[in-house]
């Protein structure tokens, strides 16, 4: 069958197994000679795809919860948004939680995805207590921070290279409410909303959209949202969204022009230096999810989305010389995301580190792949590094300076066998085969 990443680039021929119990789970590790696990298949780029690929989406059951301490064990195949539905009307919430709430628990740990808290509670791994993996010739283990730490530490943020997640035992957070009081910032320009997020260091929840075209004194004009959960109000589900992209819009349609339009729309929507509103907490933290097979907006060929995290020492300097270059590309992206993150964990190949990540779409055309080799440069010459979940075309190299624990990242698949056994186009491309 045909199959891709959320981008659509690349698209590949793959068989997909989808096992119902985890004895053909078994069954099929150890029937195939290499495979790629995958979830719900939002990671953007090539992470999950391989000419053989096992799927989790039918593990998805609940298997005990401690309503006193928030502590749930579940099968690894279950999404964030199904979890939702089950405990946010009984009180409770996600910790951690990324920009969407289609990916399962499994995709969640092999990505260690972040969220808009990064900067005071870190990646979705920090609410991880164990995770049950089976290994390449099918047995069992379970690792934690305190068993197998190695192994725990290289599967989370490991993109399913160490073994294939059926379960995890995780912690999640109370709630009083469904909603979010949200304050939002009007920013002039990058300096601006960096002092922004310097200053509110200090909320919960921060996130900046950031108008990528801008350019002169208005560089890096932005929107910043914070974010708390509310202290009162209902805790009750609001309605499934209706509205979905039918087919692949044009490609045309999506340049420099109608991109500018967008981004003047929603910079000026926002009259006021300051606001406040309540907001569902859907809105505030899954946006897209309320349109259905967005990613049809960038047309049949696919976008690329680029992510990437700067030192905090060099991150004013070291966005604006980007956005300078992005700007000047004229490859503008209307869903353009700014946060501060905190400092790193210790997993191996876990993306984040003190500093800011900026994440863009760019649609897949003539020339996106050599302006995106330039970016790459900037990058490493600033210190940081790409996000591995949202990576569809990183060379070797730049993965190999910027992830210098990859040589304890590939020994420690050697000790439990995983090398070779677990591979996907994105670990071919970067060398850990």
């Amino acid at each position: 069958m045909r199959i891709n990443g959320w981008g659509r680039y690349p698209t590949i021929e793959a068989n997909l197994l989808q096992p119902a119990t985890l004895s053909a789970a078994r069954d099929n590790l150890t029937g195939l000679a290499s495979l790629i696990p995958r979830g719900m298949g939002r990671s953007y780029g090539d992470s999950a795809l391989a000419e053989q690929i096992v799927g989790t989406r039918q593990l998805r059951h609940l298997r005990s919860f401690n309503e006193n301490s928030g502590q749930l064990d579940c099968d690894a195949g279950i999404s964030l948004g199904e979890l939702l539905d089950v405990f946010v009307p009984r009180g409770w919430f996600i910790p951690v939680t990324p920009g969407t709430k289609l990916v399962s628990i499994g995709g969640a740990i092999a990505s260690d995805v972040h969220g808009k808290n990064h900067h005071l509670h870190g990646c979705f791994s920090e609410c991880v207590d164990s995770i049950e993996l089976l290994l390449a010739d099918g047995s069992p283990i379970r690792c934690s921070r305190s068993e197998h730490p190695e192994l725990f530490h290289a599967t989370c943020g490991g993109m399913g290279l160490t073994g294939l997640i059926v379960g995890a035992r995780l912690r999640l957070r109370r709630i009083e409410s469904t909603h979010i009081e949200q304050t939002t910032y009007k920013a002039a320009n990058l300096e601006e909303v960096v002092a922004l997020f310097d200053t509110h260091s200090a909320a919960t929840y921060s996130v900046a959209w950031i108008d990528c075209l801008a350019s002169g004194k208005a560089l890096g004009r932005s929107l910043l949202m914070l974010g708390e959960h509310a202290r009162d109000g209902e805790l009750s589900l609001a309605p499934k969204p209706t509205l979905s992209i039918p087919l692949d819009m044009p490609s045309i349609l999506l340049n420099r022009y109608s991109v500018q339009a967008f981004n003047e729309l929603y910079y000026q929507r926002i009259r006021q230096a300051e606001s406040q509103q309540r907001v569902g907490y859907e809105s505030f933290f899954y946006p897209l999810d309320g349109i259905q097979q967005w990613n049809r907006l960038y047309g049949k060929r696919g976008f690329l989305q680029y992510q990437f995290v700067i030192p905090k020492t060099v991150g004013l300097e070291g966005l604006r010389a980007i956005l300078q270059r992005i700007a000047a590309s004229r490859r503008g992206s209307f869903l353009a995301v700014l946060k501060a993150f905190g400092a790193a964990n210790n997993n191996l190949l876990s993306f984040p580190a003190e500093g800011y990540t900026l994440a863009l779409d760019f649609k897949y055309e003539a020339g996106l792949l050599e302006l995106l080799s330039e970016l790459d440069a900037m990058v490493l010459a600033y210190g940081g590094r790409l996000y591995l979940s949202k990576d569809a075309r990183m060379s070797e190299a730049t993965f190999k300076h910027s992830y210098p624990n990859w040589t304890q990242f590939q020994e420690t698949r050697a000790r439990y066998g995983a090398l070779h056994k677990f591979a996907s186009l994105q670990s071919r491309r970067l060398g850990l085969d």
